[in-house]
């Protein structure tokens, strides 16, 4: 498979940090910025499995 690199925004609500990923427009979030990290690469790999872009 073909590795990609996609963009991530990560910015703090509250008391949690949300990333999002605005080429692919998949968001999530978690208590450490890392923790936001990874969910955001899971969820966003999940969505490219259902929803490839190429």
């Amino acid at each position: 498979m073909k590795e990609r690199t996609f963009t991530a925004i990560v910015y703090r609500e509250d008391d949690i940090f949300v990333a999002e990923c605005p080429e692919v427009g998949t968001v999530s979030q978690g208590y450490a910025i890392e923790e936001a990290l990874e969910n955001l690469t899971e969820a966003t790999e999940l969505y490219l499995e259902e929803f490839p872009t190429s």
